[in-house]
């Protein structure tokens, strides 16, 4: 097959493409290492870095693993602390068994909250019209013995005076043809005012006395109230010291944790995103930055110049040619070249350096 330009040029070019190819794959490869340790770098200036601290009432441990990322927390509260603590919890128990006995202890108040409903609901049970009619009634059961005492006594005081039979204070005729008022004798209607004086003032004390039962019905459903808010006031009262006592212990455990707290704000705050950032921006710049150099080839660049060049490409050609400068569409050289030409061991070494560097 004879060597042309075209050939060579093209050879050329093909080799100065995968020199190329290969510079750029080195550079990216290279570019994408970079990139990754800029990332590393910024991530390790932004880590959380907790410090363990001591104090008067306990310490802080922080643990790491081996890539330097925090793996556990622990706290040392003070022994001094700590025995304090073992006491309060003591108590506590204490006081949680007095709130347990407190039902039972307050048990009385409910009872008797219970019967003060019952009694308070009997009270109101009459309306205020019905309990004055009963106290009404019940008054003048009380005053009838007397009252038969003292009209016996009149009737026998006027029969012995003689004045059983005397009637006074009649009236004539009204104008409208009415009846007048009739005669009385003046000792009965006395005593018959005077019965119903006592009997006015009776309704209006019943009256008085109706209001006064609602009230008072009233008044003992709201001290049954008072007794059981009482009773579960009590009870809730009862857990004040085991709460008290609690809140102690869990006091001095604050007290604990506070080196946990400070070394982790003091972790926070020596992490650094603001540099972090900084970095890695920078790291990301300077890798793409020598991206382009680390792709350029002088070799593959220099190669595909060539390649597009015809003087270069010709005489190339010429060196490989067995003919010289003679072209090689001239018949019979042609045949001389395939009759026999490699049998020139100039033009043989010249073939099989070209297929060593062009793959031919």
């Amino acid at each position: 097959m004879p060597i042309t330009a075209a050939l060579i040029g093209g050879g050329a070019s093909l080799l100065g493409g995968i020199l190329g190819g290969n510079s750029a794959e080195d550079a990216a490869r290279t570019q994408a290492a970079a990139q990754t340790e800029a990332a590393r770098i910024a991530a390790e200036e932004a880590r959380f870095r907790p410090v363990g601290i001591t104090t008067r009432f306990g310490g802080s441990q922080f643990e790491y693993g081996p890539e330097g990322r925090v793996t556990g927390a622990s706290y040392t509260l003070d022994p001094a602390l700590r025995a304090y603590q073992e006491r309060f919890l003591g108590l506590a128990g204490g006081g949680l068994s007095q709130a347990e006995m407190a039902q039972e202890q307050f048990a009385p108040l409910a009872a008797g909250a219970q019967g003060l409903f019952g009694l308070g609901q009997q009270y109101l049970a009459q309306s205020p019209e019905a309990a004055a009619q009963q106290y009404m009634a019940g008054q003048q059961n009380l005053l009838a013995p007397s009252r038969e005492r003292q009209f016996a006594q009149l009737q026998n005081q006027m029969f012995q005076t003689g004045r059983g039979g005397l009637s006074v204070g009649a009236t004539g005729e009204r104008p409208s043809g009415a009846a007048g008022l009739g005669a009385a004798n003046p000792d009965l209607e006395a005593y018959y005012n005077a019965i119903a004086q006592q009997d006015a003032a009776l309704a209006a004390q019943s009256m008085q006395a109706g209001q006064q039962q609602t009230t008072f019905g009233a008044g003992l459903l709201g001290t049954a109230g008072n007794l059981l808010t009482q009773g579960y006031g009590g009870q809730v009262a009862a857990l004040s010291p085991y709460q008290a006592y609690l809140q102690g212990a869990t006091g001095l455990e604050a007290l604990g944790q506070q080196p946990l707290e400070m070394g982790s704000a003091l972790g926070g705050r020596i992490a650094n995103p603001t540099g972090a950032n900084a970095l890695f921006q920078g790291g990301m710049g300077a890798a793409s930055s020598m991206a382009a150099a680390n792709a350029y080839n002088p070799f593959a660049t220099a190669l595909i110049g060539a390649s597009r060049s015809p003087e270069l490409t010709s005489a190339a050609a010429r060196m490989f040619s067995p003919y010289g400068s003679t072209p090689q569409g001239a018949y019979g050289q042609q045949d001389q070249y395939l009759s026999g030409a490699f049998s020139n061991p100039q033009s043989q070494q010249a073939q099989m350096l070209a297929a060593q560097n062009f793959g031919f």
